[in-house]
Parts: structure tokens; sequence; C-alpha cells
């Protein structure tokens, strides 16, 4: 029997749970894993061929594993992209993509609202090799033209942002990268493809955190790439070759098992964290929710266009500053304490001591990240649970 290869037109959870696969000889209908830091030759000439890239078929795991390469493909039909190219973490993913596509001289410009490791990584690291990053609004698009220079090379977006979920206008965005011929990456954590899909509206390349939304249960660390082959496929996945960058197979196959429930997933939280927000709203200890699906959101009828579910993430500010948000994160019982997100389980955090602890006090009053603002990605217990969970009552 002929394998099934028309993905573009059968439905998203079709291809979470179909996309990608190869089954073996032995006929097996769930994906194997391949442990297995090489691959056999048949022949010397082989192996010459396969090093040569002459040949397609597996070489070495660093960079050819057939685990892998099943994710990558289904995530690749998931986002509507040609090529994915699965990494160890999501900050390997943007590492890899920047050692592929950045030179020294060149200009990023980027949201300012990003994961707090992103900026570190851009300011603490990649500006060592002579690569400039300018922080703008992520919702003003009069900064981003205004921030663009001659040397500017890549657009760099975070929607919605974290932890205050303001969401960018990715159609602005398509068009300034399209007309100074810039390269626009979004990372698509938030939203995952079953309520985003940046690539459709002209993105040219993006990025995930496998370990978030796509696993959904804590269980591994990963990445990905997903874009067009001539941007990925040669150098980006140059620098995963030779650097090392790589997604394991074990990692592989549970983000594989993920996938298969990850609309069923997406649209639970979305359901449960848009009661949560409301329930927020009305309590007269938060100080503002921060939410996309709330119609007080600052981008909330784009969000309602660009977007197709609100997601799982509530930020709020509680009245009583720092000590307040701590005595209600430490009254939880039942809500994980921890900086992880997309989980099936509840989770917890103060980004302004975790998250996004070692940016300078500068850098989160300009993002609006005060020391009362608690981050929850909501799972998926029953709603009341969370709530009573949440003591507001009690501060």
């Amino acid at each position: 029997m002929d394998e099934f290869e028309d993905w573009d037109n059968v439905g998203m959870g079709t291809r979470s749970v179909r996309a990608g696969q190869r089954r073996t000889n032995e006929g097996e209908n769930a994906e194997p894993i391949f442990v297995t830091s090489s691959f056999a030759f048949q022949s010397a000439a082989q192996a010459a061929a396969r090093f040569a890239e002459q040949e397609a078929g597996n070489v070495y795991s660093r960079f050819t594993n057939p685990t892998v390469r099943t994710f990558e493909r289904r995530l690749a039909a998931l986002e509507g992209g040609e090529r994915c190219i699965g990494t160890s973490s999501g900050m390997a993913a943007i590492l890899t993509l920047c050692l592929g596509t950045l030179h020294a001289g060149d200009h990023v410009v980027s949201s300012r609202s990003i994961f707090g490791s992103t900026r570190m990584l851009f300011n603490k690291f990649l500006t060592r090799f002579g690569i400039e990053f300018t922080y703008v609004s992520p919702t003003d698009i009069s900064r981003w033209r205004e921030a663009v220079r001659n040397n500017t090379k890549m657009l760099f977006v975070e929607t919605p942002a974290n932890p205050l979920t303001e969401i960018t206008d990715l159609t602005a965005i398509v068009e300034l990268a399209r007309e100074r011929e810039l390269m626009s990456v979004v990372d698509n954590c938030f939203c995952t493809p079953i309520s985003q899909r940046p690539l459709d509206m002209g993105i040219d390349v993006v990025i995930h955190s496998a370990t978030k939304y796509l696993d959904g249960q804590g269980r591994c660390v990963g990445g990905a790439i997903v874009g067009a082959e001539h941007l990925v496929g040669e150098d980006v996945f140059g620098v995963l070759r030779n650097g090392g960058t790589t997604m394991s197979p074990f990692n592989a196959w549970v983000f594989l098992k993920g996938l298969e429930t990850l609309g069923i997933r997406m649209h639970s939280v979305s359901e449960r964290a848009q009661q949560l927000a409301g329930w927020l709203d009305a309590h007269p200890g938060v100080g503002r929710v921060y939410y996309p699906g709330l119609p007080s959101h600052p981008q909330y009828e784009l969000g309602r266009r660009q977007q197709s579910l609100s997601g799982g993430i509530v930020s709020f500010d509680v009245r009583g500053g720092k000590a307040a948000a701590w005595k209600l994160i430490d009254a939880t019982r039942l809500i994980s304490i921890t900086a992880n997100l997309g989980d099936t389980k509840t989770t917890i955090t103060h980004p302004a001591t975790t998250t996004h602890g070692k940016w300078s006090q500068e850098d989160r009053d300009e993002v609006g990240i005060g020391d009362g603002l608690v981050r929850v990605s909501v799972g998926l217990e029953d709603i009341e649970d969370i709530k009573d969970d949440l003591r507001l009552d009690d501060l």
C-alpha cells in the first residue's frame, strides 16, 4: 500500500496524527524509535556517496535520524512549511537559525517583548560576533520601520509575547520584510500551528520550543525551525550538522506523541484560560489581566483576525506588588510552581524573578513586567479547581 502524502488537503487533526510517518518493513502502526548513533552502509562507495550528500539516506544521528525526521515532517505539515529542522531546545533553534543566517555587521530588529533567555542570547553572546540588535514595541509598526537600517537582515517577533501576551500585526511585518528584503521570523510557541500559521501569512521562518505545547506534558526539551527549503535547508541545517544542536531520537518520539493530541489540548486549555481570565478580571485583588481573549486586551480585534484561539497563557497584576504575588504563588497547593508552560498541568511563575529575572530593571519597566505580575499557564484540570487554588481572597 502506498504511503499517504497529500497533507495539504487534510485537516490539522489528521496531520497531527499521521503526517511524516514512513513505515518500515516491520509494518508498525506506531512510530518506532531509532536509538542508534550511526548507520551501517552496504559498501564503501555508498558510505562515500552519503557523506558527500550524493545519495539520500541515514549517516549519523547528529544530523540524520528516522525518528527525528518523522517529527520534522509532521511539524512541517502542520505549519505549512517545506522544511523543518529539529533541535535540542527552543533556544538551540534560535541560536542555530541566527548562526546560519546572520554575519558580523548584520542588524536585527526584534520585539522588545520576548522570552528572557532570547534577549540574553542576543545581547550577551551574539553581539560578541558583531551582530547588532534594536528592540522596539511589538505593537507599534512605525517603530519597526524607523529601526530598519541598511544593514538590517532580520525581523524577530514573538506573538503573543511572553509574558504580557502582546500581539504583533504579522501582515504588517510581512509587508515591511518584503519591502526591505528582510527575513521575517516568528516564535509561534504560545499559539502553535493549531491557532496561528505565520507561514501562511507570508512570514519566512517559524521557530518553536517543542518543550512547551508541542510536547504538552512537560517531559522533554526540544526545539524546531520551519520554513522554505532554501532558507533553512542549507546553511541553517549546516549549523546543526556541524555544530550538533541536535534533537535526540527519544525526545523526537515523545514530541510525535504530543503532536497527536495538540489540537484537542489547545482547544481545551484555551477554553479554560478564557474562563480563568474572565474570573480574574472581575476580582478586586487583581489590577489588570493580560489575555488576548478579553475585549479589554489592546490587540483584541487583531487577535481575533490573526489567531483562531486565544491560547492558554493568562498573566495578571496582583495588587500589592512582589510580596502579594509571592504570597499568592506560595499559597497554591494544586498548581505547579515552575517557569515551564504548555503542560497539561497548570503552572504558575513570577516573571520578574524567574523567566525575565536576568533583565535589568530598566528593561523590565520598559516592557511592563512589574513586581506584581503573575503568569499562569492553564492546564487541563477542572477550571473550578484552578480558581480555588488561586487564593486571591487571602491576600
